[in-house]
């Protein structure tokens, strides 16, 4: 069993690495374009020569200076009291604006259906 135990590690780690090169954004990838250290990832990955450079080298420095600003980091919409705010303005009125547009239509085609079935014909008014 333990003879598995360094194969495993190399995969482990060449899947880290390849995901974590995909996953990085284009414009904070070091050294080569995101597409050639796809590449290197790849075709190195085996003798760890890839993923061991993609750590080193390709992948962005995620510390930042002591006392600087927090990088941007996303945060899901729910989770998120402005996109929430946003809802509540805008939405709420477009759809109050819509039932009532919907009710209305419904109105009018129930007042046709009626004068359909007791054979009045709408054009005589």
């Amino acid at each position: 069993m333990l003879r598995y135990l360094p194969f495993l590690l190399v995969l482990a780690l060449w899947i880290y690495a390849f995901i974590d090169c995909l996953n990085t954004p284009e414009e904070e990838v070091r050294g080569l374009p995101k597409l050639a250290w796809v590449f290197v990832i790849l075709l190195f990955g085996e003798v760890l020569i890839g993923p061991v450079a993609w750590l080193v080298a390709g992948r962005p420095r995620r510390a930042r200076a002591a006392g600087g600003p927090a990088p941007a980091r996303w945060v899901a919409p729910d989770d998120n009291p402005e996109f929430l705010k946003s809802l509540k303005d805008d939405g709420a009125k477009t759809d109050e604006q819509l039932l009532k547009d919907w009710e209305a239509d419904l109105r009018r085609r129930e007042e046709e259906l009626k004068r359909r079935e007791t054979g009045e014909d709408p054009k005589d008014g």
